[in-house]
């Protein structure tokens, strides 16, 4: 891949740029009073909020709200507001709008923040009103991360608010509980800054369970820059640990040294890293790409996924006087017809299976000749083979089965389905539904495979094809793709002709040359991340060379029929819906 060479951009980040510093940030504090739980059938009657930043406040924000309905009396008892002190009061559709004039750009912050901001978030919802993309802090989630349980008995606001000394107490109503609210936040704050955290995407991912050398180790992140690519995490020795990607890798690479890491694998990689090298890319199709290769080249001990497409299973139909299906790795330029990658040798043997019960092709090893002169086995006396070992078919007999297969898998699979289906109602009307289910899946099993291969074929078969989509900034992504490899990506900014763009990444894309198989280029795990961007809203084609099309009978024309389904956990359960949708 490569990018045409006027629009790259060093950038050499800083440390202080690795996240927003929290000296920065303007916090929101708010509180509700409301007439209960529940913001799907309980009302708004009072809002406090107080805008803060570097410590110091801003402004505040008070006012009842007029519920609309009777306020119930342990509510009254509660917050001493009753019918009376909000008859008078603004409804909620003068109140928000003023609230979210006043939060403009902040941070949301509420003790308990999914109570209070549900409620504002289904009011604006009820009036109509756009929800800002707020950030949101929950001080009493960060608290149980960060009050040990022998300095509080919990973690409610009113304890809190004794344990870090807040000048006001809180009271049950909205603009006191929002200024204890303040002190806790602030009290928070200094207690996870002795633990080196001063930025707010460090705070709101916060967790005590990390331990003091991981959060040390955030030096590592040093330099890397904001835009997408993708990060290599490498031990003492250069050994690639772990390979990942990011639309922001400044942030993400920085979260491993202070977010809480549930899968002790990673927790494990990072305390081993010494190092991360990182791949900047221009669009996020690039980072996606880049790192399935690097995966696949490295190997990272820590990645699960992607590390051996070279294991990926094939079914073949083999070249010979008498075809016959085998489950292989190997892809060969000797005119063989296939069908896959599997993920799975047990998968393919499904498919395999299938079609076998569909198509009468012979199920025995090794290669026949023209003349074959053998005994008969089974499957002849059972009807489900024609004997060619015997000489009962010739090879022009035997060849219309091998077509029906060769059909299939080239993008025709009507007659072949129209015999399984056949043969799964029959076994359904006769009762035998674990028979019939057991066909279902391996029908299932074949289809999705030749719709993920027609749809990944299709591509493969353009030797050139250039795409462009609009950016939110009002750019272009311009990518190039040849033979289902991504060949060549770049971003033509705001005022620039991307045609300009498209051309100069055409000129200077990857040469790619089409190898053996329906995936000749690239692995089918890039080719389907390719298919993934064309199929994204406003992707216009520029440029196709070939021509793009899913065969019309093809698996895709049937693949929802046949999704994959999670059997009964009961054996007896019932399983007599089990006739293919039609």
């Amino acid at each position: 891949m490569s990018a045409a060479p006027h629009l790259l951009v060093a950038h050499q980040g800083t440390f202080d740029e690795l996240g927003t510093p929290l000296r920065e940030v303007t916090f929101v504090v708010v509180d509700l009073e409301t007439t209960g739980g529940s913001p799907a059938d309980c009302a708004i009657t009072e809002v406090g909020a107080v805008k803060v930043r570097g410590g110091e406040v801003l402004g505040e924000l008070q006012t009842l709200v007029d519920p609309g309905t009777p306020i119930p009396p342990f509510i009254q008892v509660l917050t001493g507001i009753s019918d009376a002190m909000v008859a008078d009061a603004p409804r909620i559709d003068a109140v928000l709008p003023a609230f979210l004039e006043f939060a403009r750009g902040a941070v949301l912050v509420a003790h308990n923040a999914p109570f209070d901001v549900g409620f504002l978030r289904a009011a604006a919802e009820r009036l109509d009103l756009p929800w800002p993309a707020f950030g949101v802090l929950d001080t009493a989630r960060l608290a149980r991360a960060v009050v040990l349980r022998d300095e509080a008995p919990d973690c409610k606001l009113a304890t809190l608010a004794r344990l870090f000394r807040a000048t006001t107490t809180p009271t049950h109503r909205a603009l006191d509980d929002a200024r204890a609210t303040v002190d806790v936040l602030h009290g928070l704050i200094e207690r996870v800054g002795t633990q080196g955290v001063d930025t707010l995407e460090e705070l709101t991912t916060y967790s005590s369970r990390v331990p003091a050398a991981l959060r040390r180790k955030r030096h590592l992140a040093e330099g890397l820059p904001s835009g997408p690519g993708v990060y290599l995490f490498e031990d003492a020795e250069g050994r690639v640990l772990y390979v990942g990607r990011s639309t922001d890798l400044r942030r993400r690479v920085r979260s491993y040294f202070t977010a809480s890491e549930t899968r002790t694998r990673m927790a494990e990689m990072v305390g081993l890293a010494a190092r991360v090298r990182h791949v900047p890319c221009p669009t996020v199709l690039e980072a996606e790409v880049r790192e399935l290769r690097l995966i696949a080249a490295h190997k990272p001990r820590y990645n699960r996924r992607s590390r051996f497409p070279e294991r990926a299973q094939w079914l073949k139909l083999t070249v010979e006087p008498f075809p016959r299906l085998s489950v292989v790795r190997d892809l060969r330029d000797d005119g063989a017809a296939y069908l896959g990658p599997f993920g799975s040798r047990a998968v393919a043997e499904a498919a395999m299976t299938a079609l076998h019960e569909a198509v009468p092709v012979r199920q025995c090893p090794g290669r026949l000749p023209a003349r074959p002169n053998r005994s008969p086995c089974a499957l002849e006396g059972m009807g489900r083979c024609g004997a060619p070992c015997t000489g009962a078919e010739s090879v022009e007999q035997y060849a219309v089965h091998a077509d029906a297969v060769r059909t299939a898998l080239g993008g025709d699979l009507r007659a072949v389905l129209a015999r399984l289906e056949a043969k799964v109602a029959a076994l359904s009307d006769a009762q035998r539904y674990e028979d019939a289910a057991a066909h279902r899946d391996r029908t299932g099993a074949l289809v999705r495979a030749a719709a993920r291969m027609h749809r990944l074929a299709a591509l493969a078969g353009c030797p050139e094809l250039v795409a462009a989509r609009p950016t939110v900034d009002g750019g272009w992504e311009v990518t190039v793709v040849r033979h289902g490899r991504l060949a060549g990506t770049d971003v033509a900014p705001r005022g620039v002709d991307p045609r300009a763009v498209a051309d100069a990444l055409v000129a200077t894309a990857e040469r790619v040359l089409a190898g053996v198989g329906p995936t000749p280029a690239a692995s089918a795990e890039e080719t389907e991340c390719v298919l993934r961007w064309l199929e994204l809203p406003g992707v216009r084609l520029v440029h196709v060379d070939g021509v793009w099309a899913s065969p019309a009978h093809g698996g895709g024309s049937h693949r929802d029929r046949y999704a994959p389904v999670t059997g009964p956990a009961d054996p007896g359960a019932d399983r007599r819906r089990l006739r293919p949708a039609r």
